[in-house]
């Protein structure tokens, strides 16, 4: 059966509504960065580009490094945006845009999100790369979605009391052990809390009293077993929520800018950056 134009909607062009893409747009292996000027960071590295296009904070470069076909593509600040972008992408890898029918065979993408985060712990200081193994969401994204069944985020929900419930799930396995094997000494595994907002939400306060008191202090000394909470940023719990709804390989990756627990700002950030940015493309092209 046909998805209703309501449902999936394309542009006059025959583009997804919100990417403004056609399929043959995008590589099976994705880049995401939040930053729409960020992507011409990533894609500087490129050996040539194949197709460049902008619409809204969608920005997106295709290109080569080598042999290998990459995308690029900007998402804007937050989980609301995930899910467009994450949505339209696996639009453009299984439906037939114009019979709006999924294909037989489903394809799955590589996404891997490159951003910026804060640390929890003292023992990953400023300059740190976080691999996440798990996102774990405070926003209400989860509510609308099938989450992993797993024990962590009924932890979470009675540890900092919340009237409700998170959502956890695990990123991918194999994207994981790729960018983990060799990597610098400053890269280490680690368990992503994802936020609705960066200020009150990530603990911090200017002119007003929070809501949660402590809530930093809360993040840091949260435990279950040998998991701790390492870092915080407002995108990863939503990648790997509609990864495993979508059936995406999706890894998120964060330069640690700033320790929240000394706090600390990394005095060149974008230098941090540039090098997970390096680092990466190394890795997905070797």
């Amino acid at each position: 059966m046909a998805i209703s134009p309501t449902d999936l909607i394309t542009n006059a062009d025959g583009s997804i509504y919100h990417l403004n893409l056609r399929p043959d747009d995008i590589a099976d292996t994705i880049i995401t960065v939040g930053d729409p000027e960020r992507v011409e960071k990533v894609s500087k590295y490129f050996d040539s580009i194949e197709f460049k296009i902008n619409k809204r904070e969608f920005v997106t470069h295709t290109g080569y490094v080598g042999k290998k076909r990459l995308s690029v593509i900007s998402s804007g600040i937050g989980t609301d945006n995930i899910e467009i972008l994450m949505n339209e992408l696996d639009a453009l890898a299984n439906i037939d845009l114009v019979t709006r029918t999924p294909y037989a065979n489903h394809k799955s993408l590589n996404i891997i999100r490159l951003g910026t985060s804060g640390s929890l712990q003292k023992d990953i200081p400023l300059e740190s790369i976080v691999v996440s193994k798990l996102g774990i969401g405070f926003d209400s994204l989860g509510f609308f979605y099938h989450s992993q069944d797993n024990e962590i985020a009924e932890s979470v929900k009675q540890y900092f009391q919340l009237d409700f419930l998170p959502y956890a799930n695990t990123g991918s396995e194999s994207l994981f052990a790729l960018l983990m094997n060799d990597s610098p000494h400053n890269w280490v595994g680690g368990n992503t809390v994802t936020c609705p907002g960066f200020y009150a939400p990530q603990g911090r306060v200017l002119r007003y009293h929070p809501k949660i008191v402590n809530l930093l202090e809360k993040f840091n000394t949260f435990k279950q077993d040998n998991l701790v909470l390492t870092n915080l940023e407002m995108e990863t719990a939503g990648y790997y929520l509609m990864g495993k709804v979508l059936g995406h390989e999706v890894l998120s990756i964060s330069a640690i800018v700033a320790s929240r627990m000394t706090n600390e700002f990394a005095p060149n950030a974008e230098k941090t950056v540039d090098n997970l940015i390096q680092q990466a493309l190394e890795k997905l092209t070797k």
